[in-house]
């Protein structure tokens, strides 16, 4: 693995807290994409895809399996979501010509959820059994099945309420982003949780815009 990859290659030492390259990159651009997301620029998602690609290795090497896997997808949405909205359909535009913020039905977000929370039972059980299964890539144990089970299957379902530009993603992404907050901590990738903690704040700062220039349209 080249040593930018590796969270063992430092590049600065933060209060004793040794930062690797890989964390830090990861974190700042990652960070300007949610940003981006928060105020409905559709630059958020080219440049969440180079954040995806830097966390996918981090994840692997502090044994997230769930939360590496996700990061493939995360990339083949970013590639979607640009396109979506940059061509919305007859209809769907707002004044910039690309896709308008819309709401999801009651009924069909609770279908999301609870599709969500039996996609959580079985990706944990999973997770808890993948050391196992594939001894050989899968070395350690993967840390917090459950809880990073549940954090992945939303985070699918709340990116694809983004892609559709629905308020109602911010709503998950509150969700899953406190918890994620726990999760890294409790993992020492501590440059990461002080990023969710920033996460949270975007959440709910998106929510608001979103809803606002919802309710230009209405």
């Amino acid at each position: 693995m080249p040593a930018f990859f590796d969270i063992n290659t430092i590049f600065f030492t933060l209060w004793g807290y040794p930062m690797s390259y890989l964390e830090f990159f990861g974190v700042v651009i990652g960070g300007v994409a949610v940003w981006l997301s928060a105020q409905a620029n559709v630059w958020s998602w080219p440049v969440g895809a180079v954040s995806v690609a830097l966390f996918f290795f981090l994840f692997y090497q502090i044994q997230l399996y769930p939360d590496m896997g996700l990061q493939v997808f995360f990339f083949v949405t970013n590639i979607q979501g640009w396109w979506r909205w940059t061509h919305p359909k007859p209809g769907e535009e707002n004044r910039q010509d690309e896709l308008r913020v819309t709401r999801m039905p009651p009924r069909q977000a609770l279908t999301w959820v609870l599709l969500g929370l039996l996609g959580t039972l079985a990706l944990g059980t999973f997770a808890q059994n993948l050391h196992t299964l594939l001894p050989v890539v899968f070395s350690q144990p993967s840390a917090f099945p459950y809880i990073d089970s549940f954090t992945t299957v939303m985070s699918v379902v709340a990116t694809y309420m983004m892609v559709q530009k629905r308020v109602e993603c911010w709503y998950v992404w509150l969700v899953v982003d406190i918890i994620l907050t726990y999760v890294y901590f409790a993992k020492g990738v501590k440059l990461v949780a002080a990023e969710y903690v920033i996460f949270c704040g975007i959440a709910v700062q998106g929510a608001y815009l979103w809803t606002k220039e919802y309710r230009q349209y209405q």
